[in-house]
């Protein structure tokens, strides 16, 4: 049993600076020390903390990510909503390009429905429809999940705090607008080396797509930092996530939206 929340240490500074220093150093215990499992609020705290570290040296955000849209996950952190996290422009990764294994700890892979936005989304009360009137285009993506977490053992304090176990992402070449898609029922394959690894269909990612956007644009709008015109969504993955080897070649296909794909090289 966790200790109760109002009994652990509250030095989130502290937390903040292990997470930074598992990119250099290595995966690190996860943080059960200092938060406990299902405590939101800190592990924002902790986010919000290396974001601004990471804005004071220089990188700018472009957008941010849904993570935990299958029901089947969140019950398995013991939490009933998803998590968020921040997208530097440094994490793209061009469609077919290169991520070196450098760059990762512990990395898997999951494709994605991404969205471009036209508009602002400020209303806290955003409905799915008025955030499709701001998507300018939707896309097909890979996420390169990775965590700092050992082992990947993680609850939801931890990958909250560890900006969504963020690492990379790539966004395919076509770009489509919602009109005439069928991001519901649309199927998705991410298949490594040739050989299919995943599948999934826009349903998994909390029921719609648009249903895990709306709530990005509402809570992040309720925190007065809403998502802006020009900003990248990421809105949740399509099925279960691969994880990656060096030189594994990743392609994913989105019905519809078309492909996206990356190599995953060791050049060390």
């Amino acid at each position: 049993m966790s200790a109760p929340q109002n009994s652990l240490p509250a030095d989130l500074h502290s937390l903040a600076a292990r997470l930074r220093g598992a990119y250099v150093s290595g995966p690190v215990a996860p943080l059960r020390d200092a938060l406990a499992p299902t405590d939101a609020v800190r592990a924002y705290e902790v986010q919000a903390l290396n974001t601004a570290h990471w804005v004071a040296q220089g990188r700018w955000i472009i957008g941010r990510k849904v993570g935990l849209t299958a029901k089947a996950v969140q019950a398995q952190l013991g939490v009933d909503q998803p998590d968020f996290g921040v997208l530097f422009a440094d994490m793209e990764i061009p469609d077919r390009g290169v991520l070196s294994a450098a760059k990762v700890l512990q990395p898997k892979a999951e494709a994605e429905v991404a969205f471009i936005l036209s508009a602002d989304l400020t209303n806290p009360d955003a409905t799915r429809d008025e955030v499709a009137g701001a998507v300018g285009y939707a896309v097909a993506a890979i996420e390169i999940v990775d965590s700092r977490i050992a082992d990947w053992k993680i609850t939801f304090a931890d990958t909250v705090a560890d900006n969504g176990s963020s690492a990379f992402f790539v966004l395919g070449k076509d770009r489509k607008p919602l009109a005439g898609l069928d991001l519901k029922t649309c199927g998705m394959a991410l298949e490594v080396n040739g050989e299919v690894a995943s599948l999934g269909a826009g349903v998994a990612c909390l029921g719609h797509p648009l249903n895990a956007a709306a709530w990005l644009a509402r809570s992040l709008a309720t925190q007065g930092a809403p998502l802006r015109k020009g900003d990248v969504v990421l809105t949740g993955a399509l099925g279960p996530m691969v994880t990656i080897r060096p030189g594994d070649h990743v392609e994913a296909t989105i019905g519809g939206l078309g492909t996206a794909a990356f190599t995953y090289r060791d050049d060390r």
